[in-house]
């Protein structure tokens, strides 16, 4: 048996029960102890990334009411909304994005980008990335509250699923990392293409049953909201690729906000 046949029956036989495991311990900071870190789990847990996003989002959700029902303005709610999926990722997922930021914009070669990005400081691309998908995001939200704090909690909700797919497609096969260690690596090509697919009509039809609350067409707006946000990754994705070589932790985490911005920018549109 080759290595990466070994693999493959890691992948089949991983049980459900540690790709979640995998899923909450990688990408949010809840107590999950993780029981398996291989290909199998790595498979099952990316999988299950958007059931990680629906927690997120159903928590920034709940911390967005609460300012709303202490008489508190959109604003405020979207802050507290925002907020808290950076809390419950330890803020990985924006430091990914600044660090992207500083990697693509540094204009070095590939080599030379991921020693920026690895670096602990934050440079200014990064820094102007992060003001302004935080501040897309909050504005985004609290015009979406001001609507109906109804059609705010579900854009949070459906953002925070969005973001976690994103992460799912980018682990499909036929993605590489760009280094030999690392959650790139670890995860990079676990998911079958197929897999993938299914699952991202199965977080599409979910969001547009979650927008016909708001009628026929609140549907299709959840809907294209979500393939809005997958776009706008997925383009992320292959420039990094192409100048990167391949994915790493950090690209994953720019992937996730980016899903997120987008779809939550996509909700504001026509309504």
């Amino acid at each position: 048996m080759t290595p990466m046949d070994g693999e493959r029956v890691d992948a089949a036989r991983a049980p459900v029960a540690d790709g979640i495991r995998f899923a909450f311990g990688t990408l949010t900071v809840l107590p999950v102890r993780l029981t398996r870190w291989d290909r199998g789990a790595a498979r099952t847990g990316m999988l299950s990334a958007p059931a990680a996003g629906l927690v997120v989002g159903a928590a920034a959700a709940g911390a967005g009411a609460l300012p709303l029902l202490a008489g508190a303005s959109p604003l405020l709610a979207a802050v507290a909304a925002v907020a808290v999926p950076a809390v419950l990722t330890r803020a990985l997922h924006l430091d990914g994005l600044a660090d992207t930021a500083d990697g693509l914009g540094s204009g070095k070669p590939a080599e030379d980008a991921l020693r920026i990005m690895k670096r602990s400081d934050i440079g200014p691309f990064g820094v102007v990335t992060l003001v302004l998908v935080l501040l897309g995001q909050i504005a985004a939200v609290a015009g979406l509250y001001a609507g109906s704090a109804a059609r705010g909690a579900v854009a949070v909700v459906v953002a925070g699923v969005t973001a976690r797919l994103a992460l799912t497609l980018a682990c499909r096969t036929g993605v590489p990392p760009a280094r030999p260690d690392g959650l790139g690596a670890a995860v990079a090509g676990a998911v079958p293409v197929r897999s993938a697919a299914v699952a991202a009509l199965l977080v599409m039809a979910a969001c547009a049953a979650a927008g016909a609350l708001f009628g026929p067409y609140g549907a299709v707006r959840h809907a294209l909201a979500v393939v809005a946000g997958l776009l706008a990754a997925q383009l992320l994705l292959r420039h990094c690729v192409r100048r990167f070589g391949g994915v790493t932790g950090d690209v994953f985490g720019a992937l996730a906000e980016t899903a997120a911005t987008v779809a939550l920018v996509a909700l504001t549109l026509g309504s």
